[in-house]
This record gives structure tokens, sequence and C-alpha cells, in this order.
């Protein structure tokens, strides 16, 4: 079935990365990120710059590219990374999503983007369960297309749903884009020869997030590399069977089963064999390698003392420094809130010193009531005895400061992970507290794009910021790789939900043994049952 405006494609998401530690993910941080249906998400589906994730933008051109088509806009719900996601509000979702996608049929296909690491507050593989209602919604015969984030935790519920598994090759992400083009190149082969086979391998090895890093020399991206040379069209020939390799480091934040680097291979129709041993080999390839992937992290007062250093004189160029708080990244859940490496900052008298982006609606409130120019008390954090669970790690600090710009917050960014989509921070101020700056936001966000500085009147080309706190684990990588030498980007070992240190975490769920958490770990293990043992969940 093809309509006269060609095939008619469904078109929906479910985007969350859950850390198992941090709050509850509710309704209203999907509303607040992004929540949309019907004629509403299919309004978005055709805007420049669009709200939706890139990967959405990316399927959209390129099906309209290779022909006419016909979208059919769904529900598509994403929240900023955080806690498991609300069960009744799942539920709610789940259900909606369902009826828009039965009174849509019949349709030809269904193109998904995902991140892949969600949980909800009563099941840990909430992506697996909305996969397999939509296969059972539109049958066997109809493909359908995952794009989800390098980060999923893949399981084979979610494999034995999909047609077609495509996963972001790059970290920092500045793929989503190219692999939604690549969604719908294989959606075009599938509507002409049919679903292809999805085949996967999970090993029993944690990388930290610091460790997963793809970039020329690290083994991430020889790895990667590697996976590509078996794809029709990459490596083997146009007309292999191999049609998309993904090389999934996961999230072990999440702590459930499903934590774990994965293999997922698409193979055209018929090619499962093949697909399965080839991500049997790759994952070979992988566990042949896990210790290259060491977890190095700078200590606190190290960091601060090349901060320190940075802003006592020199060559700008050659001091300028990055101190990443890896350990508060709300990209992987945390607050955007804890004040440790400010306070020591402040403390040891660092100059020219810029944080962003540090995530308080109140005090982001006070500065715009006070106005530009004014002076006041600062309090950050004022909040967090009252909302212990939103305030992990994040201690109150005050001190005196002076509002230097204030913004809606409302951006569009321009370079890695968000280059050409609307955004939003809510009401910002950049605060001066002496030597250091602060951009203070209202939505819990990391910095990952020039463009959340600019809007408060930051120009790094021209400023005198030295040394830039960045609350993200990595993905501020893709956006400021130009202000600070390799040598001088560090990623502080502080305190927060998102340690790359895993054994500082109260790990319960993830499979036992597994790399590098038990040195001993082996793979394969031999058992026939399973790749690896699975704790119960612990009593509650």
């Amino acid at each position: 079935m093809t309509a006269a405006g060609g095939p008619r494609i469904g078109v929906a998401g479910f985007f969350l990365e859950a850390n198992r530690f941090a709050p509850v993910s509710r309704g209203e941080d999907f509303a607040r990120a992004f929540d949309l249906a019907g004629d509403a998400l299919q309004a978005q589906l055709m805007a420049r710059p669009p709200r939706t994730l890139p990967d959405i933008a990316g399927f959209v051109d390129g099906m309209t590219a290779q022909g006419p088509w016909t979208p059919v806009a769904l529900r598509a719900a994403a929240a900023y990374p955080g806690g498991p996601a609300d069960q009744a509000w799942f539920d709610a979702f789940l259900h909606d999503l369902e009826a828009r996608l039965r009174a849509a049929l019949p349709l030809d296909a269904v193109f998904l983007s995902s991140h892949g690491a969600a949980l909800t507050t009563g099941d840990d593989d909430p992506d697996g369960l909305l996969f397999a209602r939509i296969r059972a919604i539109v049958g066997p015969a109809v493909p359908v297309i995952a794009v989800l984030d390098l980060h999923t935790n893949v399981s084979p519920r979610m494999t034995d749903a999909l047609s077609g598994f495509v996963a972001y090759r790059t970290n920092p992400h500045v793929d989503l884009a190219d692999r939604g083009r690549e969604a719908a190149t294989l959606m075009h082969g599938m509507l002409r020869e049919g679903p292809g086979e999805v085949a996967m391998v999970r090993l029993p090895f944690l990388p930290a997030s610091t460790d997963q890093l793809i970039a020329p020399g690290t083994p991430y991206h020889a790895l990667v590399a590697a996976g590509q040379r078996h794809v029709a069209g990459m490596g083997a020939p146009a007309d292999g069977d191999i049609l998309n390799v993904s090389l999934c480091g996961g999230f072990p934040l999440a702590d459930c089963a499903k934590c774990g680097f994965s293999v997922v291979v698409t193979a055209r129709r018929g090619q499962r064999p093949a697909a399965q041993a080839l991500a049997r080999q790759l994952a070979a390839e992988v566990w042949a390698r896990r210790q290259d992937f060491p977890t190095r992290l700078t200590p606190l007062p190290d960091a601060v003392a090349l901060a320190v250093q940075a802003g006592d004189g020199g060559a700008p160029a050659a001091r300028r420094t990055i101190l990443a708080d890896v350990a508060d990244n709300p990209g992987g859940g945390g607050g955007g809130n804890v004040t440790a490496l400010l306070h020591a900052l402040l403390h040891a008298g660092a100059r020219r010193v810029l944080l962003g982006v540090f995530c308080d609606p109140a005090l982001a409130q006070e500065a715009h009531a006070r106005g530009l120019g004014a002076h006041f008390t600062a309090c950050f954090n004022r909040d967090a005895a009252a909302d212990p669970a939103r305030h992990a790690f994040a201690e109150r600090l005050t001190h005196e400061a002076r509002v230097l710009a204030l913004s809606d917050g409302d951006f569009v960014g321009r370079r890695g992970l968000l280059a050409g989509s609307a955004q939003r921070m809510g009401p910002s101020a950049l605060l001066d507290l002496g030597g250091v700056r602060v951009a203070v936001i209202s939505h819990r966000q990391q910095l990952l794009d020039p463009a959340q500085l600019e809007v408060l009147g930051v120009d790094l080309a021209r400023d005198e910021v030295r040394t830039l706190v960045v609350k993200s684990r990595g993905h501020f990588r893709a956006a400021f790789d130009g202000f600070a030498p390799a040598d001088r980007i560090v990623e502080v070992d502080g305190p927060g939900l998102t340690t790359p240190n895993l054994g500082r975490l109260p790990l319960q769920r993830i499979p036992r043994p597994v790399y590098p958490l038990d040195p001993g770990a082996a793979w394969p293990s031999g058992d026939p049952a399973a790749q690896w043992r699975t704790p119960s969940p612990p009593k509650r």
C-alpha cells in the first residue's frame, strides 16, 4: 500500500536518558522540553529551525530528497536527562501513542526517534515495551526503524521489534541529522525489499561516560571505524547484506540489567545469521580492547590550581583552560547546581573564570527582578533544604554579585549536538562574583553550545575569559574545541550524580561480574543460559 502522495510514514519519539539516582522525570519535565502530537508535531516536522532533535529533521530531509512521501505525525516526547519517568505519565503517553497509531493505519512504515536508555518508576525497559507495542500494532511486514543515542542500553525486546537500528557514531554527538538521513535511506530500501533483520550482542563491559569519547586516537574511534568497514556502501560492496553497524557504549548510570557495551547489526531481510555472526565478531574486538578505556580524572584541587595559573597572566591563548565538571553533568541526569568547584575557585581567588551553565531558577528570577547593574548578595541553592532530591551534592553558597546581563534564555544552537535547533534555557542571568562570572539559567541543561553564552553577551573570541568551567561531560568539546589546547581540557573529579567513578555509586541491578568493576570478568562466560548473570532487583 502506497498513497498517491508517496509512502505514509508514521513519525514518533520517546527520548529520555535516565539516571537511576536522579529525581523522577515527570510530565511537566517532558512538557517543558518537548511533548507534541498530531498537528503540533506535524508543524515542527516542517519547521526550520525545528524544536525536534536533529535526527527527526534529518529523517524528514532524507525522505523528501528521495521522492514524495507523506509524514504522519503521531507523538514525540523528550525530557532532559534525569531520573526514571513517572510510570503514570508513561502509561498515559503509551496509551495515547497507540491510539494515534491505530487511527493512522494503514501505514507503510514507522520512524522512531529514541534515546534508548530510559527507565520508568515501574519498568527498566520502557523503550523495549514501546517498540514491541508499535510492532504488535503495525504487524511484521511494516518496516520500523529507530535512531538511537550512542549511549542506549539495548535489550532483545528492542531489537526484536525493529527492522533497522541506527545509533549515533560520534561522541560528542554531532551526527544526529546524518543518522536521520541514514535512516531515511534504509527506509527507502526496506520499502522496496521488506523489513531488515537486527541482531545484538551485549558485553559485560561498562566504559565510563568520560571513556566514550570518539576522536582520532581513541579506542572507541578505531572500533567504530572497524565496524563501518562491514557496511554496504561503506567498506563493503553496495549490494552487501550488512546495512548498519552500531557500537553502543551504554549508560551505566541507569543501573539496570540492560547496561553494558552492545554491538547491534542490521542486515537485509533474511540475513539474521550474518548479522548475528558479525555482531559477535565485533563484540570480540571490543572485548579485546576493554583495557584501553581507562578513567582518568583530575583531582579538584589540581584543577583549581590550573585555573589560578591561567588567570595570573601570560599569553591568553597558551593558558586558556577548560574545566569539565563531569560529575555534575545535566546531560547525564545531574542537577547542574553542585557548588563544590565554584566554591573552590572563589576560595582560591581564581580570576578570569566563566562558569556555565548553573541551574538555579530562584537566583535567575531574583537577578531579573533586581535588574541590570544591580549589586546584591547572591544565594546559590537557597531551596536546597526544601527540595533535597533535586539538590543532591548541591550545597548553599552566598557571595556578593553584580548583574552583568539578562536574557529570556531562548537560543538557536550553532555548533555540535544542538546545531540548527531552537532551544530554551528560561530566564537567565550573567553574574559577576569578582574573578568568577556565572551564567545562571532556569531550565536545567548542560553547556554544549556557545549560543547559550552569547545570549548573555559573552563572546569568547573577544572575551578575557582564561578558564571556562562547563557543566558537561563531553558534548562541550564539539562546541568549544578552539577555546583551549587539548592538554588544558581537564575532567574534574568532583562530587555529583554523574560521576564517572562507577565504584562510588550504589549500583545494584547491573549484572555482575562486569569489567572494570570486576577486573576478572570473562566473556563469553561459558554459561549457555545467559550472556552474563543478572542479579535480582534489590528489595525496596
